[in-house]
């Protein structure tokens, strides 16, 4: 406001050039009365009394002050700028007022401060008898000197910038950028402060030790009085029963009761009992300690409802019963409608889904430990392993065009060996097996699982006593066989292919290895921490694995997280036979010998910022135990959310949404 007044000054015509001539020329009285004050403040005093309080705190109140009274000082109506513009343009003297806010006033200024003004503006003295030209009045003596103290010329450094405070300079602006100096930030006043309140747990004394009041002793009560009801005085049994009770049990104090003053006695213990006080007040250390109040609801993580995460099984719709024995292992055809079952008593049966009719029925002879579908819906073709063998049974199913392609594909000429080079003719050979008119792998081993690539024409065999050879690939078109090029650390377990890439996976007792086939290298080691590893599966995607363990825990990987398991999840008491997920909804399962299915939601999200999403749904009963053993195996139906389990108890259940 000031300032702009300053302004006008300047540009007003009243004001001009000429008037510097007219101060030089004005009388002296005005400038020797101007020269008796020591202070223009002397003159007006304040209307304002408030002192150094800032005039915010009065910008919601209807006044700015008080003045010498000890009246409030009433804000005056402020004009909007309309009114203050046509005011201005009727008054011939506005350029010479300003406002004070202080005193909220307008204040017109006289002639000798428009002059100071003035003079301000152009740089010159306040004051016009002020002489910036005088004469130049030499205060020493030269009355023996004849040369000055030095006569040596100005050294250059003196009118050149320095080298060495400039790199001074850059050495510090360099520290600045790295954070090396730091400059200590202003601290911020708090605006509010407690006037009548405890500021004892302020920031300031925290960093002290504070004085924390001792512990005030429990106030006496009706038990203590000396005349008290009937109901509080102990009859002679109870206080016969206080001296069974361990010291620290019996209650201190028994009361009794007395008609009066003067037949109350001393109390025997109040020397002991101020003693102990005493003690308590000196020896016992009392610190602060911070609670914090959790709701414990509020530390679960907030789960979906299970209502929204249908379709999932829930009830078994189905029984397939015609096994004599435990059935070992289930698997089912790629187009849904029918599923093959391995059993103990030596038998395979292949069933249709929706009817629970039995169709075909193989003796084999020994007990089968894992049976496999081929993943081609055009090849109806059935991997089944028995002790040492492994078995390709044609299923029978298609037309006559892949009947035919079936048949070609199952017929070897001659017993071939695999690789001649590794001379694998010692420890596998293809072999045709005219009783069942199929192919025969003769392992030198006892096989354990099968796992067929995506395009059919690979599967892998495992074998857990085969040492170096304890995986071997088979190629179906070309009759060959090789071992897998790795160096395997500890017994394998299972193995399965990636859906989509060519990684292979082999599970150990302890460690899951993943492989790249065309690079023949290890990519990554997933540390389970588990005891020992029971089976293994693959998310669709490729990117996440579920692994089962013989302890009861399933651990998830997030194989773009960590080699470390994201989730472990203790849900059986037992051990978990087998996982399996979905191909195309979010679901997985896991069984166990505890007779029991879990179902799972597993949602895993295209965006990688995201972690999945894991939440329990339903847990299927239904089996039977058997020889301490329940759900042997389970598999997921490919096209509806259905979950088919083996158990021990003969029969191969579908459980339904």
């Amino acid at each position: 406001m000031i300032e702009t007044d300053f302004i006008e000054i300047g540009n007003n015509d009243g004001l001009d050039d000429n008037r510097d001539q007219d101060e030089l020329s004005e009388s002296s009285p005005s400038h020797q009365a101007v020269d008796e004050s020591d202070s223009s403040e002397d003159e007006v005093s304040p209307r304002n009394t408030i002192g150094e309080v800032p005039l915010e705190w009065y910008k919601d109140e209807k006044h700015i002050g008080y003045d010498i009274a000890g009246k409030k000082i009433t804000k005056k109506e402020r004009r909007d700028k309309l009114d203050s513009f046509l005011a201005s343009a009727d008054d011939s003297k506005i350029w010479r007022k300003i406002y004070d806010e202080y005193n909220d006033e307008e204040v017109e200024l006289t002639k000798e401060e428009t002059k100071l003004i003035h003079r301000l503006l152009k740089g010159k003295a306040p004051h016009a008898e002020f002489d910036p030209y005088a004469p130049y009045v030499d205060w020493f003596k030269w009355d023996d000197a004849k040369h000055p103290l030095s006569n040596a010329p100005e050294p250059k450094r003196r009118f050149i910038p320095s080298k060495w405070e400039s790199k001074k300079v850059v050495e510090y602006v360099r520290a600045i950028r790295k954070g090396l100096i730091k400059f200590d930030q202003p601290k911020e006043e708090p605006h509010f402060y407690l006037l009548w309140g405890d500021d004892s747990s302020s920031a300031d004394r925290t960093k002290h030790l504070a004085y924390i009041p001792p512990p005030k002793p429990k106030l006496p009560g009706h038990e203590e009085s000396y005349n008290p009801s009937l109901e509080y005085i102990p009859t002679q049994e109870e206080i016969n029963s206080y001296q069974l009770m361990y010291e620290e049990d019996r209650p201190k104090f028994i009361p009794k009761r007395f008609t009066s003053f003067r037949s109350i006695p001393a109390y025997e213990n109040a020397i002991k009992d101020s003693f102990e006080r005493c003690l308590d007040l000196y020896l016992c250390p009392r610190a602060r300690k911070k609670r914090i109040n959790i709701d414990p609801e509020s530390l679960k993580p907030k789960l979906p409802s299970r209502k929204d995460l249908r379709p999932y099984p829930v009830t078994c719709y189905l029984e397939y019963r015609g096994h004599e024995g435990a059935v070992l292992s289930i698997s089912v055809e790629p187009s849904g409608q029918w599923i093959a079952s391995g059993s103990k008593d030596g038998t395979v049966r292949i069933w249709e889904v929706e009817t629970g009719r039995c169709l075909r029925v193989w003796d084999i002879g020994e007990a089968v430990q894992h049976v496999a579908w081929n993943p081609l819906s055009e090849l109806p073709i059935l991997a089944v392993s028995a002790g040492p063998d492994v078995l390709i049974l044609n299923t029978g199913f298609g037309n006559e065009e892949e009947q035919k392609k079936v048949k070609e594909l199952l017929h070897i000429g001659t017993p071939t060996s695999s690789d001649d080079s590794d001379d694998m003719s010692s420890f596998l050979s293809w072999v045709q097996d005219e009783k069942h008119d199929c192919i025969r792998l003769r392992h030198y081993r006892t096989v354990s699982s099968i796992e067929w690539h995506r395009k059919g024409d690979y599967l892998s065999t495992v074998m857990p006593a085969g040492e170096s050879r304890a995986i071997l690939i088979h190629q179906l078109s070309k009759k060959l066989t090789q071992k897998l090029p790795f160096k395997l650390h500890g017994l394998p377990v299972s193995s399965v292919f990636h859906p989509t890439r060519s990684i292979f996976f082999v599970a150990t007792k302890k460690i899951v290895r993943v492989y790249d086939l065309l690079k023949q290298k290890l990519i990554k080691k997933l540390e389970t921490h588990l005891r020992e590893v029971s089976s293994i599966a693959v998310h669709p995607t490729g990117d996440n694995v579920i692994v089962g363990s013989k302890e009861g825990k399933l651990c998830w990987f997030d194989m773009d997280l960590s080699t470390k398991p994201y989730k472990t999840l203790k849900c059986h008491p037992k051990d978990i036979t087998n996982v399996a997920f979905h191909r195309s909804y979010p679901l997985f399962a896991s069984c166990s010998d505890d007779c029991t299915a879990y179902v799972f939601h597993g949602m895993v999200y295209a965006d990688l910022n995201q972690n999945p999403l894991i939440v329990p749904l339903e847990i299927l009963r239904g089996h039977t135990s058997s020889d301490g053993r329940g759900v042997l195996d389970c598999k997921f139906h490919p096209r509806q959310p259905w979950l088919f389990t083996a158990g021990a108890d003969s029969s191969v259940k579908l459980y339904c949404h």
